[in-house]
């Protein structure tokens, strides 16, 4: 009797360590899924930003474009080519975080 005594408590002990395991993982599980969430909404939101950004880029560019005089070309180019510059500071801005 002493030897079905021991294997039982055994086994009891192991399922409730298994229990108790199985909740740990329950747990980190949704912690994980919760994070992948967050993430995703990150990115989401920081794609809308960039879509903003290059729609605003492109309606500074047009405006700029109208703006050109026949003096004001090569003026005109390099403002064009500073906005350029700056839209992929912000881009690049956005892509590191």
């Amino acid at each position: 009797m002493d030897a079905t005594v021991t294997t039982l408590n055994t086994f009891a002990t192991r399922v409730r360590q298994m229990l108790l395991e199985y909740s740990r993982m329950k747990k980190e599980n949704s912690d994980l899924y919760a994070m992948v969430d967050e993430r995703d909404n990150t990115i989401k939101r920081y794609q809308e930003q960039i879509a903003t950004l290059q729609r605003d880029f492109d309606t500074l560019k047009m405006a700029k474009m109208l703006e050109i005089t026949d003096g004001d070309l090569e003026s005109a180019r390099k403002n064009v080519a500073k906005l350029i510059r700056e839209v992929n500071k912000c881009i690049t801005m956005l892509s590191e975080k």
